[in-house]
């Protein structure tokens, strides 16, 4: 492993085109008008696999977006490890606010510029490179098998059935995904928790059509206003979930855990100014990292009714909509939760307003060991790379298919991501560090190696 930094570095540029060249992609999941492009970007990955030395490369179709596949194993005694990321990206949406070109990457401030930059084309991306290298320098220590989807934007629709029928092929020690974040360059750290999902569509209806705000207005119902104090009553007081039971099934953290957790390096003012806030808001009688990591959460995602054009159009409109997203915390259940929501908000709805809760898509929670084997070469393996031992913390974002995963190839995951919260996931101006994108690859290597040493 001595030669890993030169030749990141002396491939640098070329890792760079390569990662561009994916990016330029619109491999956007949740349009359909981006199928083209979603099966151009499997081709792709699939061709890059095979560059980099992967036998049994397959492009698997499901009923909706391609599986990519590949894998190389060396030698059956050897562990195996399965690297999971999805080469879909989140919709660019509003263009207006990037400052450059969402799929032409940019390089500013070091920073790589494009939708999909970190989420999560660069970071399975460093894994394809990685495996590059251990195969040109005879240093690859474990088996190696890759499943790259298309569809983990959307909730990963047809990735369960592709897992279930496929246990065989995809058999294996370890999960490794890259898919998260770090608490900074300085100190990198492994999240050990993620939180699970439900994502509802809400729609309220009142009159049978727009109506003119004049004439009709003091008169009927205004969905707009209705949907407003209906998402208004869902916290209260203390900025705490007010839907029955929801809380129910929370696995509270202990005084020490709680400690622990908060030891975690965090500077407030800085986050305040990044995000350009005067004060924070949350859940009363949690911290920050708390309330990000170890609570439940719900959020309005969008909301939306009448008129939203240039100029003015004075009407009442006949709908009003929003889609809401609730992150759950270990021993919380998706449709439990869902359920629990959509009771809730049918039951206060007044009689002069209609109301449809359409469930879109969840996952479950899930906490990852931090005394196992993989967990360890991580953490060395981080150690090596950034001179500083790695904080275990919990991540506030939800991966649903690492519980898919466990529950049915009976396989425990490791989260060995490169990001960092700072990243703009899912906004305008989604970025990546080159930094970031050449120790990651620089630290793969090194997990395949402590992994293999320390299975034996």
């Amino acid at each position: 492993m001595q030669n890993i930094k030169e030749y990141v570095e002396a491939n640098k540029q070329r890792f760079l085109d390569e990662l561009f060249d994916l990016l330029r992609l619109p491999s956007v999941s949740a349009d359909p008008k981006f199928k083209g492009d979603v099966e151009k970007t499997a081709e792709f990955v699939a061709q890059k696999l095979r560059d980099a030395g992967a036998d049994q490369v397959e492009v698997c179709p499901t009923a909706g977006n391609p599986i990519v596949y590949g894998e190389k194993i060396i030698d059956p005694s050897l562990p195996t490890v399965l690297t999971y990321g999805h080469y879909d990206v989140q919709p660019a949406d509003p263009y207006e606010l990037w400052e450059t070109p969402p799929f032409e990457p940019t390089v500013r401030d070091g920073k790589i510029y494009a939708r999909g930059s970190a989420d999560d084309k660069g970071q399975f991306y460093m894994h394809v490179k990685a495996f590059e290298y251990m195969m040109k320098n005879n240093a690859l220590a474990c088996n190696i098998k890759f499943m790259i989807e298309g569809e983990e934007e959307v909730g990963s629709k047809n990735l369960g059935t592709f897992v279930k029928e496929n246990k065989d092929k995809l058999k294996a020690d370890v999960i490794v995904i890259s898919d998260t974040s770090m608490i900074s360059m300085k100190q990198p750290s492994l999240e050990t928790g993620l939180r699970g999902l439900s994502y509802v569509e809400v729609e309220v209806t009142g009159p049978n059509r727009d109506l003119h705000s004049g004439v009709y207005g003091g008169a009927v119902a205004n969905p707009a206003t209705i949907l407003s104090k209906l998402i208004a009553s869902l916290h209260d007081e203390n900025n705490h979930i007010a839907i029955p039971g929801f809380y129910d099934d929370v696995i509270e953290l202990t005084a020490e855990e709680r400690k622990a957790l908060n030891e975690a390096p965090f500077e407030i003012e800085e986050y305040k100014k990044d995000l350009g806030v005067e004060e924070l808001w949350g859940e009363k009688g949690y911290t920050t990292i708390e309330r990000t990591g170890i609570r439940p959460t719900l959020e309005v995602n969008g909301i939306w009714g009448g008129y939203i054009g240039e100029g003015a159009k004075t009407v009442l409109p006949s709908k009003a909509f929003a889609k809401i997203s609730m992150r759950l915390v270990p021993n919380q259940n998706s449709q439990r939760i869902t359920d629990l929501f959509k009771k809730h908000f049918e039951a206060i709805a007044p009689d002069y307003v209609k109301v449809e809760v359409k469930p879109h898509h969840g996952g479950e929670p899930v906490v990852t060991p931090t005394d196992s084997v993989a967990y360890k070469a991580a953490e060395k393996a981080l150690n090596d790379t950034f001179g500083v031992k790695p904080i275990p913390t919990r991540g506030g974002g939800s991966i649903p298919i690492v519980a898919l995963f466990e529950d049915v190839l009976g396989i425990k995951t490791v989260l060995l991501g490169f990001g960092l919260d700072s990243d703009n996931l899912h906004s305008p101006n989604e970025k990546y560090g080159i930094e970031n994108y050449l120790m990651g690859i620089s630290t793969i290597p090194l997990f395949h190696k402590y992994y293999a040493e320390l299975s034996k």
